[in-house]
């Protein structure tokens, strides 16, 4: 566990912030003194006393991070998906199977329109393949509005993304969402929160646990939102291993412009009295000051 800071300072590792050394021929006063000046806790500890305690310093670098917000969703299965792309692909041999029949009947009319021409077929034979052009000629445009239909079912349903993966000849995004290789999302957003722009990456979690989250990746807007729910739906694939189709996850996204900067503080840095985060400055060679932290992010 890291912490965000809005201030950059210097912080310092503290394991032992009492040590008091002895000297072996007299009762002295310890040298290291707890001590208020300009209403802040201070501590003095000389060289041997912070080697003594195992005490170390370190200097922070500069940091950035976006406060987050929380949604939930849920993994999808794909077999709807899959069941159109069946009938997109019957859909499909259907209509190539009656396209090589119109232009087998176009070649037939052709045929007969000579054979007529000279004499030697009678107009009934013509009249007979012209009727034949036109049922063939109504069946392909049949074929034509089946697979249309089909593709604007998945459009309203998957939009544009899934629906384009999912009739193509050969999708590899399709392919991993088949294999198990990548799982479906639909993340549902509070009513009262939108994505942030440009947006790529989320990280989500079945167990609610945000150290346990994993990443995924941003497919599209989805078409029809979750109906418990008034915000906007997404959808995201994830190759996160321990989710399984139907579960229910939670999802943390950026917040939109909402970029935080400060420092990282390592967890052996930070200190806890009466439900106040603290750490200690070194302010210089012997002197350590007690800060509060009031304005942090847990990561």
């Amino acid at each position: 566990m890291n912490m965000l800071l809005k201030t950059c300072i210097l912080l310092c590792a503290v394991f032992s912030i009492t040590v008091a050394i002895a000297d072996d021929d007299d009762n002295k006063q310890p040298q290291q003194k707890v001590q208020r000046q300009e209403g802040q806790t201070v501590i003095r500890l000389d060289a041997k006393a912070q080697q003594h305690s195992g005490l170390q310093t370190i200097k922070l670098k500069p940091a950035t991070y976006h406060a987050e917000f929380t949604a939930y969703g849920k993994v999808l299965a794909i077999q709807p998906l899959v069941e159109l792309r069946h009938r997109y692909l019957v859909a499909l041999t259907d209509r190539n199977a009656a396209h090589a029949k119109f232009k087998q009947t176009e070649q037939n009319v052709s045929r007969q329109q000579v054979l007529y021409q000279e004499g030697i077929s009678a107009k009934r034979n013509l009249q007979d393949q012209q009727a034949q052009w036109q049922i063939d000629k109504a069946q392909l445009d049949a074929t034509h509005f089946q697979d249309q239909i089909i593709k604007e079912e998945a459009l309203l349903t998957w939009g544009k993304t899934l629906s384009e993966w999912a009739l193509a000849s050969d999708s590899n995004q399709f392919n991993a969402l088949l294999s198990g290789q990548q799982k479906l999302l639909q993340i549902t957003l509070p009513s009262n929160q939108q994505l942030a722009d440009n947006l790529k990456t989320i990280v989500i979690a079945a167990s609610g646990n945000r150290s346990k989250a994993q990443p995924a990746e941003l497919i599209s807007v989805a078409p029809q939102t979750d109906a418990s729910s008034q915000g906007n739906s997404y959808f995201f694939n994830t190759q996160a291993k321990n989710i399984s189709i139907g579960m229910a996850v939670t999802a943390w996204l950026p917040e939109q412009n909402s970029q935080l900067s400060g420092v990282m503080i390592p967890k052996s840095a930070l200190l806890w009295a009466m439900d106040e985060a603290f750490v200690y400055v070194k302010t210089n060679d012997e002197t350590f000051s007690r800060r509060p932290i009031h304005h942090y992010s847990i990561s």
